[in-house]
């Protein structure tokens, strides 16, 4: 652990040193970030998932501050310029951008102007010039004049002055103060400035809101960036980000020309050749950098707040279902599935090609649902989907059988992918297809961990981000969200446990090879007979997993195996078994915590196990609710100004969010017209899978956008 990394988290976290180290260690031992919030609060303060996930990624980000410090350090030593001074600077820079400043005139160059004007000797010219001293012109000339040397490639006084020039225009690019002061100037007042490419407005038209936009670097929205970005790396826009031009060279000008004497001149005419063709454009470059982090770090968590809400959606639960992939002239790929997604059936139905085709489909449903007590209906959102709910509803079904819309983004990305040959090596695609439909319904979050949470849907620029904190970022998602709710040892699929605290595939792999040899676990001590999975991966793992029929009713808890003595204690002081301790409040009420408190269980953990005995297993989700959309909408065209309809939020983004309305294409509503009141951040207002009511303002057919609004007529 490193103290000093610390010692900065503390301060940056503003929260005690002593959580800050807890934290490392358990990190460096391995925990992951669910267990270390779920059991090991006591060690942390309580510190949550985001505060520990921050710690982290800052520890790593540090480590890699320390790899480029010795790298920078190393260099110095082997060409000894190492001085106890730039070491001193070195070792305490905090930022990287700090770090290559007090590096950059140490680095080892390429052939630059400044160094071909060292090679020809005009180094004491550029110290004389530096020095600024009363010189007229015509005793600057005649001090130039000296380094003429045709040998040497000076062929005139000019170029001698232009070359001293050169050395330094350098020197004031390698100013750590220089730089640091219109870095300063470049993250607080520059602007971003686009505009289209000659000859590309036609073929950019897309991008037309940018043929000539400028805005503040610092206030520029994600969105905008990146889309400007987009532009740029396909052809249609060139961007410029620059501050006010005489307000960058007026900061170089007072720190480097002191007087009007003709060497000061030479100086300022230095500095404006320093700012133009090196200070400038680094400082751009790194900028852009800057503005780039910033616009991928609110893409990236617009993406992982998303994809938590779509991924924690209520479960119908387990529930035989019918699920449907629909189609018009390939026709409805039908399949049934029983309450634990277990494929019984399949067929193709044509309910959307006229004649009796229609009839007949209409029987096959009514055959497949009295035959596996079909208890809902699960109809793909595509193509097709508003008109097979239309059929379906028409068929005369029972009641009782719920017909529900399903988004089926990444439903044909699953069906091909190695994950669902392995699962369905028989099928073809349209059957895995259908399959995935039907198990989204049952449980959300169990089917769409199988899928790359890219392909869901539901993140703006994607594509245009930063990947590796992408990934990372969405991955924390996926197993923050599978941890939290908890998974059943005995039915979860291997691409589920992989996600579970302490495992990954290998052991998900290995969990389902063993459950398949010797039968349900009964117990979660079992764990420990699983190949390779040792001491270490047992305590990550064994509380979120659960064991529903286990003698021990325990382990169907949230309550960590290294517990149970706890319980066992309160139950044998209130004379009752542990299962007669979760089922009578009475029980629970006379249990004084004070008594159980020991050096590893603190209160923190002794009221997370009483909370979790009152209510043991609780799936953390919402309650499932039926949503239909409006009938006689079923495409864009049917769509008029004025119109209220129900619909389903499924996308949010910096500007607004997206409202399925069931029409084959979504609505925006437009951040201002989210809410009657003024909305900053559209997370405040609505989330993915949200239900709501919308308002159409305005249809564009040719372009097919529709405008909405949520705010109150």
């Amino acid at each position: 652990m490193n103290d000093a990394h610390c010692l900065l988290l503390a301060e940056e976290f503003k929260i005690p040193l002593s959580q800050v180290k807890a934290t490392a260690t358990l990190i460096a031992d391995g925990a992951t970030v669910p267990f270390i919030a779920r059991y090991r609060k006591e060690a942390t303060g309580g510190l949550d998932e985001v505060v520990i996930s921050g710690v982290r990624d800052r520890l790593d980000q540090l480590a890699e501050l320390d790899k480029r410090r010795e790298a920078i350090l190393k260099s110095l030593v082997e060409r000894e310029l190492l001085t106890d001074e730039l070491e001193r600077a070195v070792a305490a820079e905090r930022t990287l951008s700090g770090l290559e400043d007090l590096y950059l005139p140490f680095r080892p160059k390429r052939r630059t102007r400044a160094a071909i004007a060292r090679e020809k000797g005009l180094a004491p010219l550029a110290d004389m010039i530096r020095a600024q001293g009363a010189e007229s012109a015509r005793a600057l000339a005649a001090a130039a004049a000296e380094y003429v040397d045709e040998d040497k490639g000076v062929a005139s006084a000019d170029e001698a002055l232009a070359g001293a020039r050169d050395i330094v225009a350098e020197e004031v690019n390698e100013d750590g103060d220089a730089r640091a002061r219109l870095r300063r100037l470049y993250e607080k007042k520059s602007i971003l400035h686009s505009r289209v490419l000659k000859g590309k407005k036609d073929e950019g038209a897309k991008y037309r809101d940018y043929f000539d936009w400028q805005e503040p670097v610092p206030t520029a929205p994600s969105h905008r960036v990146l889309a400007m970005r987009r532009g740029e790396n396909e052809g249609f826009l060139t961007l410029r980000i620059a501050p006010d031009e005489e307000e960058a060279i007026g900061i170089l000008r007072r720190l480097f020309v002191k007087s009007d004497s003709a060497a000061s001149k030479q100086v300022l005419l230095a500095v404006e050749d320093s700012y133009k063709r090196l200070l400038g454009p680094s400082l751009e470059t790194e900028i852009r950098a800057q503005m780039k982090r910033r616009a991928d770090e609110t893409a990236i968590r617009i993406f992982a707040d998303n994809l938590r809400e779509l991924l924690l959606a209520p479960p119908l639960g387990h529930k035989n279902v019918l699920a449907i992939d629909p189609g018009f002239r390939t026709g409805c790929k039908v399949v049934c599935l029983d309450r634990q997604g277990k494929l019984l059936d399949k067929t193709t139905i044509y309910p959307n090609t006229g004649g009796k085709s229609v009839a007949e489909a209409g029987v096959v449903l009514q055959t497949l649902c009295r035959k596996h007590e079909i208890e809902a209906i699960a109809i793909g959102n595509g193509t097709a989907g508003r008109e097979t709910e239309a059929f379906v509803r028409g068929v005369g079904l029972p009641e009782q059988i719920q017909v529900l819309m399903v988004n089926e983004s990444g439903a044909s990305i699953y069906s091909a992918s190695a994950v669902a040959r392995e699962e369905f090596p028989s099928e073809d695609v349209t059957v895995r297809g259908s399959v995935s439909i039907g198990r989204r319904l049952m449980d959300p979050l169990a089917e769409l961990v199988k899928l790359d949470p890219k392909s869901i849907g539901v993140g703006q620029y994607q594509h245009d981000v930063d990947q590796a904190a992408l990934k990372q970022s969405l991955d924390d998602v996926v197993t923050s969200c599978v941890n939290g709710v908890g998974v059943d040892l005995n039915t979860a699929s291997k691409q589920l446990l992989t996600h579970v605290s302490g495992l990954g595939p290998t052991l998900a792999g290995n969990i389902v090879t063993y459950r398949n040899e010797n039968g349900p676990f009964q117990r979660r001590t079992q764990l420990k007979k699983v190949p390779r999975l040792g001491p270490k991966a047992f305590e990550q793992a064994a509380g979120f997993l659960r064991i529903p029929d286990s003698a021990n009713p325990l382990d169907a808890s949230a309550v960590h195996p290294e517990s149970y003595g706890i319980v066992d204690a309160m139950a044998t002081d209130q004379k009752c078994s542990v299962k007669e301790l979760i089922a009578n409040p009475e029980r629970r009420k006379a249990i004084d915590l004070n008594r159980y408190v020991t050096e590893k269980a603190g209160m923190p953990t002794l009221r997370d196990i009483l909370a979790e005995l009152a209510k043991p297993g609780r799936d953390p989700r919402s309650e499932f609710e039926s949503f239909s959309f409006a009938e006689g909408v079923e495409k864009i065209e049917d769509l008029k100004p004025g119109m209220k309809l129900p619909g389903i939020v499924t996308n949010v983004a910096a500007f607004g969010a997206f409202v399925d309305v069931g029409v084959h294409q979504d609505g925006l509503v437009h951040i201002s017209q989210l809410a009657d009141r003024f909305v900053r951040d559209p997370a405040e207002v609505v989330r993915v899978q949200q239900t709501v009511e919308v308002t159409v303002l305005e249809i564009d057919l040719q372009r097919r956008r529709i405008s909405l609004s949520m705010k109150d007529a």
